[in-house]
């Protein structure tokens, strides 16, 4: 596993290095485009042609590969847990023909997710290469997963968040095994990225002061916040992702290119995936001492003249730190809402694209905005307005995703420091727990469930429905016991595991044992289950129900 690990970190890290580039070039590329339209206006009508020419190709390719579309995370998930077939052959190039139209044209999605997808894509191309033809069975699994990390990694030069989130967010399960190959595959295409891009973070926040200890009670409130903006998040994306599909397939992804156009052209700092942003909500007050007065749109209640400046603010790209310093609330909450539904609009249309980064910024634009708010009106430090914005992409990550563990990891990485661990854990936690009070759904669960429902008669979900006796000739997979699941204190004779499998190992702790009828199963033991490979998807959904905790 870990050579295997090693040589699919290589394959990967290139090909996710080879789409980062062409989406940040793209990205730049929309950006200038919309400054030209914007002097020089003709231009709109050939720009508005070539939009509709790209929609209409974008439609087809999604039409012939529907596990290209939207964010990867998702398909990818379902090929772990679920056993979907996930086709590299034709999935590659609709990501990178996909990925960079929706960049070139300034769409609001990121990177991450498609990353995840194409290093998955690429380790099941060294699976089939390394095991001569033989498919779809649990090892090959556990080298997606694997491939899955060092997308991640290499997308964020963040080794430690791939492959937490390859664990928590795709597998779910921390075997070793698993654990071993995510960590050479992500370790190898963070060397990879590195190499390419330098040694400098994806998102770099430089130094951030730290939060006195009596300014903590302020995380709690900023928590709050964060979890019920990951919250809107979720629901407005699945909410236009059910909106757009009132439309005809075609045109969905023509009518999310025509709408970057006014976008573009008014508020250009919401184009591509949101990384400025993030860096505004950083620099935001950061030029100010205490007793400083913010200037466009800084005051408590907005007005309209300022928001007016700001929007000229903004179409100058808010490119120094002075600028970022002179953003106020009004400017703030004008991005923060269009950001959020230009991404619900963006990824409804079903265009491939990610969504990590945009929860992200937006994440970050509501810290800053609570840190803001809290300076004008409270007197907090401006100095710590930057920490609040970090806290709130934690937190809002949390929420969105359910990935506290990841969260915490990706902030620390790209801070650069674990100093402020304990402020984004509370952040991060507390959010979660609104997120849960509210019954949200992790939006890649969500979208996975959708993209089952949507595509019946997909040969990807029909080979997850019905396997082909012969196919697989059987299957070894690890369930891990928590706390409180129904097969939880019992002996394995009293519980009724599903037909067609046999329980043939317990791992607990150092110790792997062959249970027998009288062995209690304990939370924290690892089920080593041998089945047949048809019944597969049944076995798998039938262990989770007994081996996870019923929420």
């Amino acid at each position: 596993m870990a050579a295997a690990g090693v040589l699919i970190g290589l394959v990967s890290g290139v090909l996710v290095v080879a789409y980062r580039l062409g989406i940040e070039y793209g990205v730049e590329f929309a950006r200038w485009m919309y400054g030209q339209i914007r002097q020089t206006p003709w231009l709109i009508a050939p720009w508005a042609m070539a939009a509709v020419a790209a929609g209409v190709l974008i439609a087809w390719m999604i039409r012939k590969e529907p596990m290209a579309s939207g964010s990867g995370i998702p398909q990818t998930e379902g090929v772990v847990l679920f056993g979907l077939r996930m086709r590299w052959q034709t999935i590659l190039p609709v990501r990178f023909i996909g990925g960079l139209l929706a960049g070139a044209f300034g769409l609001s999605m990121g990177r991450e997710g498609p990353s995840i997808q194409i290093g998955a894509s690429g380790a099941q191309f060294v699976a089939h290469r390394l095991r001569r033809g033989r498919r779809e069975d649990m090892q090959e699994h556990y080298l997606v997963t694997a491939g899955a990390a060092a997308g991640l990694s290499a997308a964020f030069s963040a080794p430690l968040s791939g492959m937490m989130f390859a664990l928590e967010g795709v597998h779910r399960s921390f075997s070793p095994a698993i654990l071993m190959g995510a960590t050479a595959a992500s370790l190898t295409a963070d060397f990879v990225s590195k190499y390419c891009f330098g040694l400098t973070p994806v998102l770099d926040f430089g130094s951030l002061p730290q939060l006195p200890i009596g300014q903590y009670v302020w995380v709690l409130p900023l928590g709050v916040v964060a979890g019920l903006v990951g919250v809107v998040m979720n629901r407005a994306l699945l909410g236009f992702q059910t909106l757009f599909g009132r439309l005809p397939a075609m045109i969905r992804p023509v009518v999310a290119l025509g709408l970057a156009l006014p976008v573009g052209l008014m508020l250009p700092q919401v184009l591509g995936g949101g990384a400025n942003l993030i860096a505004l909500a950083e620099h935001v007050g950061g030029g100010m001492g205490d007793g400083d007065v913010l200037t466009a749109g800084g005051s408590g209640a907005a007005s309209g003249a300022d928001v007016a400046a700001g929007l000229q603010s903004a179409a100058a790209g808010f490119d120094s730190v002075r600028d970022a310093a002179e953003v106020g609330l009004g400017m703030m909450a004008l991005l923060f809402v269009v950001k959020v539904l230009f991404t619900a609009t963006s990824f409804g249309a079903g265009t491939p694209g990610g969504i990590f980064m945009p929860i992200l910024s937006v994440g970050a634009l509501g810290g800053g905005i609570c840190g803001l708010a809290a300076h004008q009106i409270a007197g907090l430090p401006a100095q710590s307005i930057p920490l609040f914005a970090v806290c709130g992409m934690a937190g809002t990550l949390s929420a969105s995703v359910k990935t506290p563990i990841t969260s915490i990891l990706l902030t620390v990485e790209m801070s650069g420091t674990v100093t402020h661990m304990l402020p984004v854990a509370l952040a991060a936690f507390i959010g979660l727990l609104v997120s849960d009070v509210l019954h949200t759904k992790p939006i890649y669960g969500a979208l996975l469930e959708r993209y089952m429902e949507q595509h019946p008669n997909d040969p990807a979900v029909r080979a997850a429905g019905t396997r082909v006796p012969g196919k697989v000739g059987r299957g070894v997979m690890e369930f891990p016991v928590e706390m409180g699941a129904p097969a939880d204190a019992h002996r394995v004779r009293d519980v009724a595991w599903p037909s067609g499998c046999l329980i043939v190992g317990l791992r607990r702790g150092e110790s792997e044992i062959v249970p027998r009828g009288d062995t209690q199963v304990r939370a924290g033991d690892y089920l080593i289950v041998l089945f047949s490979g048809e019944d597969a998807p049944a076995v798998r959904e039938a262990m989770d129900a007994l081996c996870r905790l019923q929420r």
